[in-house]
């Protein structure tokens, strides 16, 4: 699944699932909330849909229905992985300490 076709309004946007989330969360009725590193976008999505969102190796379930983008991590810190500089803007994620060392042992110390 490399893209998503999302509506915003009127306008349409293409994004790169694996290049652009940050991280995403699955809510109720297969609603996926999209984090990107400026925006939240909703979205519903077909059994299908999900299922391969679910499957890319890019994704790493975090917590309830949180999946966060191993890509997009900068830092994992005071029970947080940080996605962009930790100071001013940056997105996060509370994740429990056992998945902290999961992550890390996937990314292979490339984070801190």
């Amino acid at each position: 699944m490399n893209s998503i076709l999302l509506e915003a309004g009127n306008v349409y946007e293409d994004f790169e699932v694996e290049t652009n989330v940050l991280f995403f969360k699955i809510g109720n009725h297969d609603l996926v909330i999209f984090h990107g590193r400026n925006y939240n976008i909703k979205k519903r999505m077909s059994a299908e849909q999900l299922h391969r969102l679910l499957k890319s190796s890019s994704y790493f379930h975090v917590q309830g229905g949180v999946y966060v983008n191993l890509k997009k991590i900068s830092s994992i810190e005071d029970d947080c992985i940080y996605f962009g500089d930790k100071g001013g803007y940056a997105k996060r994620v509370r994740i429990p300490k056992r998945k902290q060392e999961s992550i890390r042992q996937l990314l292979g110390g490339k984070v801190s």
